[in-house]
């Protein structure tokens, strides 16, 4: 087994955000880990490096597999690869390991390997097919600017993207798409422009926001992390450990909320809520607030300031399935798409 190291190989195609401060929250690393969101590979490689015995590396992009064949083999049987999503990651464990894992890494959002290939559709940057799947299922982001009702247009940006001209950006893509149907991300990308102000100096593409929303209502990345949580509790053996890396607000606040509430014995209460029945906690924090990226790593790459890494320890005391509200999941996601 390799000795301990706080770094990826020096050959990595990158370093993923916040790596160093995850590596050390959860030293010694050991056993069997999955990476829910392989990605480039570079938390599955810095996990490898730092001790792993075997790293379970699960993606729903059929492509990024095909980029890290380079590599992988380095690793033997130490690496295995899966297409799936990580909302499965307990089943996909299951039948490799035949047993529960010691640790769990996510890393939440589209990667900037995702975003710099404009066939893909993520970028308003860059012309390109208007798709912003992960995946090679599903509808793509033209069917959902072409086919959904103009309120779930403006629903979906507003709790999604927390744009604040959603309904002007909505009612002005119903119209524009009933002269001609969507097709390229530019496309899209002009029209949102013409409803907002043009940007200031040091200001996001006024696109930004509204891509965000599409891209998250496509891949249904919101009811994928609520059942990816429960998915990485119910695979940990006790003291394993589950790391997640998130890069907006929303998404840090599900992640926050479900580990404050596996995390809770219960008990408390006041005038204004009701006590709740004591418990033995599922997971413990470690540490109890999230890690921000320290001024050296900022200075690395900027696009790491609003990342945010969580890491908790999970107990021996059975796994729960939670209220999807109490996680703060924004209202698209507590219903069913209708488009």
């Amino acid at each position: 087994m390799p000795s301990p190291a706080q770094q990826p190989p020096t050959d990595a195609p990158h370093v993923p955000v916040l790596l160093r401060p995850l590596l050390a929250g959860v030293a010694p690393v050991r056993g069997a880990w999955v990476d829910g969101t392989f990605g480039a590979g570079g938390y599955a490689r810095g996990l490898l490096e730092a001790g792993a015995d075997k790293v379970i590396g699960i993606d729903r992009d059929p492509s990024v597999f095909e980029m890290a064949a380079a590599w992988a083999g380095v690793y033997g049987d130490r690496l295995e690869l899966v297409e799936g999503t990580f909302s499965e990651l307990d089943e996909i464990a299951r039948g490799i390991v035949q047993g529960p894992v010691d640790g769990v890494v996510l890393d939440l959002g589209v990667s900037s390997m995702q975003l710099d290939q404009a066939e893909r559709g993520f970028s308003f940057l860059r012309e390109g097919p208007l798709d912003m799947r992960m995946g090679r299922d599903g509808a793509s982001a033209a069917d959902l600017v072409n086919e959904a009702s103009e309120a779930d247009l403006a629903d979906i940006l507003y709790h999604y993207g927390e744009e604040r001209q959603a309904r002007r950006i909505a009612r002005a893509i119903v119209r524009a798409r009933a002269e001609a149907p969507f097709e390229t991300t530019t496309g899209l990308a002009e029209v949102i422009a013409r409803q907002l102000p043009h940007p200031k100096p040091g200001q996001s593409n006024p696109a930004t926001r509204s891509f965000q929303a599409l891209r998250i209502a496509v891949n249904d990345e919101f009811g994928q992390l609520a059942l990816g949580l429960e998915a990485a509790e119910r695979a940990l053996a006790p003291g394993g450990q589950l790391a997640v890396v998130t890069f907006h607000s929303l998404e840090d606040r599900v992640v926050k909320r479900f580990l404050q509430a596996a995390s809770s014995e219960g008990g408390g209460g006041s005038r204004y809520a009701p006590e709740r029945a004591a418990h033995e906690p599922r997971f413990k924090l470690t540490p109890k607030k999230a890690i921000a990226p320290d001024e050296a790593e900022l200075a690395e790459n900027p696009r790491a300031r609003s990342a945010r890494l969580r890491i908790a320890k999970r107990t021996a005391a059975a796994p729960e399935r939670l209220d999807r509200a109490a996680l703060g999941l924004p209202a698209p996601a507590l219903k069913e798409a209708r488009w």
